[in-house]
């Protein structure tokens, strides 16, 4: 096998030619980023061991450890595999999925952007594609995983659901409505929800004393974001969902999309603007009819 090609194997297995001759970075498998303690105690060994002492956090919640030789490639492999921990991704596939902390530890959290995480990384992850693909999930609109940068980006969402009967009408749910679909009329004892406002944030149901708001979770999701040489925001095509069996099927059909019409070597907001916007929407409204 030729060295270049022999390059371009490792960098699919996770291990990344430096500028230092016969030196790489090894990237870890990491999903939603989260490692287990256990894990980190290897990291720390094999980057003591064959590295130079330190590891890299990745932009996209990986580890890297770095200046590790050509020649030790083979017995990091074993150790990783010994481990219980695995390379990444590189090269044209799904890379890294992304997370933040949800709401099994946030407060703003609306879903389990962990659980998510987990079965897009063992669904998707290291998938082959004509180009690099991210994913990323974030668990609510403070947006910390940027949803709208990534090829398909997941944001939780809330659908709220207003009791009459428990309400006080004390006004807290419109001053907090970031949208202004709120209005309230204490003296009256009126509500007014227009929905076709709403942003699924869920402040109103978080914020509520007497608990009148009660919120449906759901996934608010984007497509074709770019953040790189080229920058552009992902667009919203569909309503919100609530069912993860739809989830998964729209992630489905827009990877078999990209995987249909992209050239070689162009990411999929490439191939959204060359064939047309429409025809992707036409395919995803088909898909979940």
């Amino acid at each position: 096998m030729k060295q270049s090609d022999y390059v371009k194997e490792l960098k699919k297995q996770g291990f990344l030619n430096q500028v230092q001759k016969d030196r790489f970075s090894l990237r870890l498998r990491v999903a939603g980023g989260r490692v287990k303690a256990e894990a980190l105690k290897k990291v720390y060994e094999l980057a003591e061991r064959y590295g130079a002492g330190y590891v890299h956090m990745t932009s996209r919640q990986s580890i890297e450890i770095p200046f590790i030789k050509l020649q030790d490639i083979d017995a990091v492999k074993r150790e990783l595999t010994e481990a219980g921990l695995e390379p990444g991704a590189g090269g044209a596939r799904v890379r890294t999925i992304t997370a933040c902390q949800g709401n099994a530890v946030c407060r703003s959290g609306l879903i389990d952007t962990a659980d998510i995480a987990d079965e897009f990384n063992l669904r998707y992850y290291a998938r082959e594609l004509p180009h690099k693909f991210k994913l990323g999930i974030t668990g609510c609109r403070n947006n910390c995983l940027k949803a709208e940068e990534n090829d398909l980006g997941v944001k939780g969402g809330m659908k709220p659901l207003w009791n009459e009967e428990g309400c006080s009408f004390c006004g807290l749910c419109m001053n907090i409505c970031p949208a202004k679909a709120i209005k309230v009329s204490k003296k009256d004892r009126l509500l007014n929800f227009n929905e076709g406002n709403c942003l699924y944030c869920g402040r109103c149901v978080k914020a509520c004393p007497v608990n009148a708001w009660e919120g449906k979770p759901g996934f608010i999701i984007y497509f074709g974001g770019l953040f790189g040489n080229r920058i552009a925001i992902g667009r919203r095509l569909l309503p919100i969902i609530f069912a993860k069996k739809e989830l998964h099927k729209i992630v489905e059909v827009t990877l078999k999309f990209f995987g249909d019409h992209a050239k070689k070597g162009e990411r999929f907001r490439n191939t959204l603007d060359r064939v047309g916007w429409e025809l992707f929407d036409d395919t995803l409204k088909e898909a979940l009819k």
